[in-house]
């Protein structure tokens, strides 16, 4: 399992996620960075903090 805060990277996002993969996680991330914070694409420093702060259960 693996869990991330969207707040851990952007002050104030509440959005989390526990998901089974990391593949998983980073398309809801994704889906999320487009659909909420106005972002087309995931920079490879966002990915980078994302796989950073994501914990493993």
């Amino acid at each position: 399992m693996k869990s991330f805060a969207c707040g851990d990277v952007v002050p104030g996002c509440d959005a989390r996620w526990t998901v089974e993969s990391e593949d998983e996680l980073l398309a809801g991330v994704r889906d999320h960075a487009a659909a909420v914070h106005g972002l087309a694409d995931l920079p490879p420093a966002v990915v980078a903090a994302v796989r950073a702060r994501t914990t493993t259960a």
